[in-house]
């Protein structure tokens, strides 16, 4: 082969890699992942779903030769944690790609805690995440997905309704939030803070330890872009007898052009649970409700608790059939 034909080659495989319908990512937890109850912090995890989905989708969605992009984070759908993560555990993140629409990639990422000494493994978070290919050289394009191919003709419509049905959150999310738009900063960073601020609201609550019990679907309404500053708030919206919901935004400032606007990017519902120091799920102290407004958003918190309580058995009665 001469010179000429090594280049055309190398440049061939430059324009078009591998697509990939799955991948892995692992790290040990550090003393620093710690959060106050000593467990791996819960932000921390969910950076590191949201890195391995990038990944995968980025790679997938530059699999053919055309214009060059990368996949951004539109939404994560509901992330509950299983077991906590420990400190000098390995955590393994899994991400495949399981369903595709015209400019959107659906991806699935399991989270596993390896024990080093024994090599046990065991799950400790499952989720769903929703990106759109913007172009490298014009964010506000969204382009193409190549599509996948599917084992069976079932797993096509199964994706197909899950594509439905979060489009029809995200418009109900929109009606209450106002536009959705593609995130442009480092979404998983944003993600581990509004984490952060809800574990502070929760142990502020409770004054004990407390832990990411699950996080419902992380909405990106508007773009942040870099030079904003960003505000994010936390307040509590319902409790139950051993859980707390606390509603999250991230709200950004355009201090670097002539609009001078702030507006609401991110919003998401994160639910915590207050833990002895034995580790044992301890009561959660009342809300205390003093406002039509709080009202409200305590009737609509148990609303939702509601509905994933039910979800939840049915899925243990499912499992308990199989």
């Amino acid at each position: 082969m001469s010179q000429q034909q090594q280049q055309q080659q190398q440049q061939q495989q430059h324009r078009e890699p591998a697509a990939a319908s799955a991948i892995q990512i692992s790290r040990i937890m550090r003393p620093d992942d710690a959060n106050i109850a000593g467990n791996v912090h819960g932000g921390t995890i969910l950076k590191m779903i949201e890195e391995a989905g990038a990944i995968i989708s980025t790679r997938h969605c530059n699999s053919q030769s055309g214009e060059r992009c990368i996949a951004a984070l539109a939404r994560v759908e509901r992330t509950d944690f299983l077991t906590p993560m420990c400190i000098g555990e390995v955590g393994h993140v899994s991400a495949e790609i399981t369903y595709t629409s015209k400019h959107s990639v659906e991806v699935q990422v399991d989270v596993q805690a390896e024990n080093i000494l024994t090599g046990a493994k065991r799950l400790t978070n499952r989720a769903t995440l929703w990106y759109v290919p913007l172009s490298l050289t014009n964010v506000e394009k969204v382009i193409d997905v190549p599509p996948i191919q599917y084992e069976k003709k079932e797993k096509e419509e199964e994706g197909r309704k899950r594509y439905e049905n979060q489009k029809l959150e995200r418009l109900e999310t929109k009606q209450r939030n106002g536009e959705f738009i593609i995130s442009v900063v480092n979404p998983g960073v944003t993600m581990k803070l509004m984490d952060e601020v809800a574990g502070i609201v929760a142990f502020r609550h409770c004054k004990t330890n407390i832990v990411t019990a699950s996080v419902d679907a992380i909405n990106f309404h508007r773009k942040i872009k870099k030079g904003c500053i960003i505000t994010i708030s936390g307040h509590m919206t319902f409790t139950s007898n051993k859980s707390m919901e606390i509603e999250v935004f991230v709200d950004a400032d355009t201090l670097i052009d002539d609009t001078q606007e702030k507006y609401r990017a991110v919003s998401a519902f994160f639910t915590y649970v207050s833990l002895s120091k034995d580790g044992k799920t301890l009561p959660v102290p009342q809300l205390v409700i003093e406002t039509e407004e709080e009202k409200k958003r305590f009737t609509e918190g148990k609303g939702r608790y509601l509905q994933t309580k039910a979800k939840r058995q049915m899925n243990t009665q499912a499992l308990t059939q199989q």
